[in-house]
Order: C-alpha cells, then sequence, then structure tokens
C-alpha cells in the first residue's frame, strides 16, 4: 500500500438530499460540501467519499475498506439503528472506524438513541453538523499515525 493514507467516507440513507430535508436538524450543506470540506481537512491523504440509499452496497463498500483505506468514516444515517448488517461487516475491520451523524441522536426520537453501529467502531462523533466531517478525518488521521 502507498504511503498515501486513504480514508474512506461512507454515508447512508436520504444524505443525498442534505442541504433540502430537514435544513433545521441537518444544516444547509449539502452533500458535495461536506465532501470539498473532508478533502480540504485531509490534506494529502486521499479521501474517497460515497452515498447510498441501499443497505447492502454500504456493506460491499464496508468490505471493499478491510483492503483499500486505513480509515472508515462512517454515517449510517438511519441504518445505525436498524442494522444489524451493518454491525456485522464493521466487526470485520482491522481499521479505525469512526461513527458519524450530523445531528445528536441521543437527543432526538427514543427509536434513535441505539445504534448497531456504535460497538463497532472507535469513536462517535455527533451533534456538530457538517463540521463532524471535518473533525472525524481528523480524527481518522490521528488514529492512522497512532497505529503500530
Amino acid at each position: 500500500m502507498s504511503d498515501i493514507p486513504v480514508i474512506h467516507v461512507l454515508n447512508g440513507p436520504n444524505l443525498n438530499l442534505l442541504g433540502v430535508r430537514e435544513p433545521d436538524i441537518y444544516g444547509r450543506d449539502t452533500l458535495a460540501d461536506i465532501e470539498q470540506r473532508c478533502v480540504k481537512a485531509a490534506g494529502e491523504a486521499k479521501v474517497v467519499f460515497r452515498q447510498t440509499n441501499h443497505e447492502g452496497v454500504l456493506v460491499d463498500w464496508i468490505q471493499e475498506a478491510r483492503e483499500a483505506a486505513q480509515a472508515l468514516i462512517l454515517n449510517p444515517a438511519a441504518y445505525g439503528h436498524t442494522s444489524v448488517a451493518l454491525h456485522d461487516a464493521l466487526k470485520t475491520l482491522s481499521i479505525p472506524v469512526i461513527e458519524l451523524h450530523l445531528s445528536n441522536p441521543a437527543a432526538r426520537e427514543a427509536f434513535r438513541h441505539h445504534s448497531y453501529v456504535s460497538s463497532a467502531a472507535t469513536g462517535v462523533i455527533a451533534g456538530f453538523g457538517a463540521s463532524g466531517y471535518e473533525l472525524a478525518v481528523q480524527a481518522a488521521l490521528t488514529l492512522i499515525r497512532e497505529r503500530p
């Protein structure tokens, strides 16, 4: 593998509608805006940025990250609260995994309080809006540097 770190940033359902879907909760930045912020925050590192509304596609991309990335940032969106499949796929990884949410699920509806992703993640960033992605990229870079 190259000396240039690769960070996969994966986004789940409905995040393609950022900027127009409930901007009072999720903000006005589009997913394209957020991708640009991630690339800038990553500096020399490579960012692979993807979004899908399909759970199985996310599982495929997580499995791909096993060989292709040094860290994974995942905004599972609603799948975080429902998907054992994502949890199981994440458990196969030996790279740092950062779970990310634009809003703070703990401050929202009760069904959002549980995440199947959290127990498979290295850490969780939630409630900072689009800035959370930049925080996650910085955390991923730190975790990559600290690995033996």
